[in-house]
């Protein structure tokens, strides 16, 4: 897994000179503090942090942060806006914009190794290792800085940096912030914009950056795109190469470019992204007045109400560009009303920008690309426009949605040509057109995969498999079923994965079916799960295989928590019924069974109906290996993260490049630990010394001659005090604690029996820790794939996907999430508008549309 990003922020009092001016105040500490955050960082660890680091922990609070956020970034310019930090989601909007502009102006090297102490990479991951993306190389702008507000009181209008120390400059990698302004004065402005009016900000070998000023030229970016958007954009092929840009500052205080008769866009899309974005940053209104294939103009909503805005763009077909030819700015019209949305706003516009930051990490949630683009807009989107334009960024890097479903037939040849052996079973559904089949076409109805390394696995991993489902989060609904196993170093391994339509009896047969019979053919299995009536159907059907004694059934216990929560409230019962659940001993079971009785004998009667072997560790004979859940989200995140949010062919690519990836790294790991010569995992040797740690004075008494059956008593170091005996038998491999039988390695009480029978403990010790189980875990490793141009052609047909599985096109989207105590909401909160976010009314009678309506705002 890649290391941690961490960076280091520098943090500067704030002095009194030139408080209340428009220039702002300027830094007057000329050795500032440094503080290394991480992406892990939360928000009070930092607010500590920097208490700490200034000396004022207990003397002063700090109530919130003000974050420099860019705003325009064009080729010589750079403007800032204020972003308000108060809590963890806005410090992850913090994150996101650092991995938007991953690195500081200027190229020294010992300037990034500065920057990132762990030594992690400051360019943005992949989602998906298996299908790499290109990086468009990112032009270098000034990082933007923190401003810190102590004692309650608030910044001022601008800040402005100078005189940092060399030695300093550009640390922070931009988007994370170089600066925190500390005020210990009382101050009621709240900063609304921060320039940058000096090239201290800027590596040695980093363009100065100015704000307010663009110069013109050929190689002038569009009005309103930083560089890194339009890279973006072009890669993806949302925009071209613009050529002949001639730009030319705004007169007054706006500090942003008018386009230019005679400046040109590689295609029409590129044109109308520029004309958005600009209508977005002046805060105004436009409307279509004529748009083809060959002509498009717009005019201000207040035309011929004293504002003469007007562009007209056409195409020039001999060089294929489109080109403004007429062009009346700038705007001399106010709005009339206030929104917090903007009707040029829309997902072409969000899905540009949010790009980057889906590319490195394709399971950030809406919520955090919702508040990103409000702090770089000044307008909030609604959650159904920015779900959308991040469902349209992941189809431009990762695949259309509709036709990677037809995909999956190749991908289907091409990883059985790559690695034979591998099984992949693909199920459609017939289309019907007007009563008749239509045989050039079919529906994904499901899908079944499993790769020969992984099979190998499982047969020196523990003797138990994890089966849980989750739901994907794209344009079409779906689960994705998964199997997961355990290796004796307590590893997490996925198995073996299906695509199916939900969770249902059909589905988890499908999927069971195979996986009982391509996968884990062992006997004695057992198969930890929910308690889905589905999972039941399966599992129970005669022809299954996975009836006693070929196999065995328990719960996961955190399913089995959740479901209790539902009917009982209360964090503390539900406490008590997992520390039953996890108990060794049936006198332990009954110490915490009875606290739940006296708690509510309901609650007992709850558990009572459940049978003891399903849910309770003292009763599955050892079967569990200690392990109480399906450790599906584990698995998500350290392996899958991010792959329920892709198109399903690259769903399934990323299974193999992920899985390749975690192969090559434990097996690696588990190879330089039998070259040193350890006998057992890492995680055995930690546990078997843990127990060598915790033992006692220990009375051991022999009653065999085959120093097999033993009494162990307990007692305090004085030996006054018995605190127990236990009876330890080496040949069956027991003890009345519960931990020798349920682990599969000796306890404390068995390591006190061999020390007194001087026997090794090793002897007592599963197969499965040892490390070289765990190296044959891993020792058979993934091919390089073969590239598509080389797979067999596929000659069926044409597969795609059901339309009754596209999610709602209006509205939020339908969560998928099983809904808890946690997610009860509040009764008493007052529902608020979406145009004005006030309380009170709904969008339909907001005042904001009526007041719109005369000026033609909306």
């Amino acid at each position: 897994m890649a290391s941690e990003e961490s960076f280091v922020v520098l943090v500067h009092h704030r002095g009194s000179v030139n408080r209340k001016t428009r220039s702002g105040v300027k830094f007057t500490d000329k050795n500032p503090l440094c503080i290394v955050v991480t992406s892990t960082t939360s928000y009070d660890d930092l607010v500590s942090a920097v208490l700490m680091k200034l000396g004022l922990d207990g003397a002063k609070r700090v109530k919130k942060f003000f974050y420099r956020i860019p705003v325009t970034v064009l080729q010589n310019t750079v403007k800032y806006d204020c972003f308000t930090i108060n809590n963890d989601e806005d410090l992850q909007v913090m994150f996101l914009c650092r991995r938007q502009f991953p690195e500081s102006g200027g190229s020294n090297r010992n300037t990034n190794t500065l920057a990132n102490p762990a030594g992690s990479s400051s360019r943005p991951a992949v989602a998906s290792s298996s299908i790499p993306v290109y990086e468009p190389v990112v032009q270098h702008v000034a990082s933007p800085s923190f401003a810190v507000d102590l004692n309650g009181t608030e910044g001022d209008e601008v800040v402005e940096r100078e005189n940092l120390p060399n030695a300093l400059v550009g640390v922070a990698p931009v988007g994370v912030g170089d600066g925190f302004l500390v005020d210990e004065e009382d101050d009621d402005v709240e900063p609304d914009m921060i320039d940058d009016d000096s090239a201290d900000d800027i590596g040695a070998t980093g363009p100065a950056l100015e704000v307010g000023g663009s110069s013109s030229g050929t190689q002038q970016y569009p009005p309103h795109f930083s560089s890194l958007d339009l890279d973006a954009m072009r890669h993806e092929g949302v925009l071209g190469h613009a050529v002949g840009f001639g730009a030319r500052d705004v007169e007054g205080t706006t500090g942003l470019t008018e386009f230019q008769v005679g400046q040109q866009f590689q295609d029409k899309d590129e044109a109308l992204l520029s004309v958005k974005t600009y209508s977005i940053r002046r805060g105004v209104q436009y409307k279509v007045v004529e748009s083809d294939h060959r002509r498009y103009v717009g005019k201000c909503s207040e035309f011929g109400n004293g504002c003469t805005w007007l562009i007209r763009l056409s195409l020039r077909k001999r060089k294929g560009i489109w080109e403004v030819k007429r062009y009346n700015g700038p705007h001399t019209c106010l709005a009339t009303s206030i929104s917090s949305d903007h009707r040029s706003l829309d997902y072409h516009v969000i899905s540009a920008f949010i790009m980057p930051m889906v590319r490195a990490d394709a399971s950030v949630s809406i919520k955090v690309l919702l508040n990103a683009t409000a702090a770089h807009f000044g307008f909030r989107p609604t959650y159904r426009r920015v779900w959308m334009a991040k469902q349209k960024s992941i189809a431009l890097i990762y695949g259309d949605w509709d036709e990677s479903y037809n995909d999956l037939p190749r991908w289907v040849l091409g990883v059985q040509m790559t690695m034979p052996g591998s099984v992949v079973v693909l199920k459609t559904s017939p289309v019907r057109v007007g009563g008749q089949v239509d045989e050039s076409q079919a529906y994904f109805h499901r899908l079944f995969w499993t790769f020969p390394p992984c099979i190998e696995a499982f047969r020196h991993c523990k003797p138990l498999v994890s089966i849980d489902g989750t739901h994907l989060y794209g344009k079409y609904g779906g689960t994705l079923l998964i199997a997961i196993a355990q290796d004796g170093n307590s590893n997490i391994l996925p198995v073996a994965f299906a695509l199916v339509e939900g969770e249902n009896a059909e589905s988890w047969t499908f999927f069971l079916s195979h996986l009982r019979q391509h996968v884990t053919p062992q006997p004695g299995l057992l198969v930890i799960s929910d308690r889905h009536n589905g999972i039941k159907a399966a599992l129970e059907a005669p022809d299954g295989g996975w009836l006693p004694p070929s196999a065995y059934r328990a719960f996961c216990i955190r399913h089995v928590a959740a479901n209790f929560a539902l009917t009982f409230k209360g964090k503390d019962a539900r406490r008590l019924l997992v520390n039953a659940a996890y108990a060794k001993t049936e006198v332990e079971f009954d110490y915490w069974f009875d606290i739940l009785r006296s708690e509510d004998p309901a609650m007992c009667e709850w558990a009572n109906r459940i049978d003891y072997s399903l849910w309770t560790q003292h009763r599955d004979e050892g079967r569990r290996f200690g392990h109480m859940t399906t450790n599906i989200s584990e698995c998500v995140n350290s392996i899958l993260k991010g792959v329920r949010n892709l198109p399903v062919a690259s769903l399934v690519k990323a299974t193999y490049g992920r899985l390749a990836e975690l192969f090559v790294r434990k097996g690696r790991e588990a190879e330089a630990q039998m070259g040193t010569g350890q006998q057992f995992s890492q995680h055995l040797v930690k546990c078997i010394e843990a127990n060598m740690k915790t033992a006692r004075c220990f009375t051991v008494t022999l009653y065999d001659r085959d120093n097999s059956e033993f009494t162990v008593a307990e007692t305090t170091p004085t030996g006054s005090f018995s605190l127990g005996t236990y009876r330890v038998s080496l040949a069956s491999r027991t003890c009345d604690c519960g931990y020798f039988q349920a682990l599969h390695f000796p306890c404390q009480h068995a390591l006190a029996c061999c020390a007194y029978s001087r026997v090794t403990w090793t002897s007592y010790v599963h197969s499965v820790y040892q490390i070289s189980s765990v190296f044959s875990v891993y020792r058979m490793g993934f091919t390089p794939p073969i590239p598509e141009g080389f797979w067999p052609p596929y000659d069926g047909p044409t597969v795609i996907p059901d339309p009754d599985k596209r999610r709602a096109r209006e509205g939020r989207p339908r969560s998928t999430r099983i809904r808890t105590n946690m997610d009860e909401a509040d009764l008493n909160r007052p529902k608020r508008c979406g145009l004005c976010r006030q309380p009170g009314h709904t969008r339909r009678s907001c005042p904001q549309v009526g007041g719109s309506s005369q000026t033609g705002h909306h």
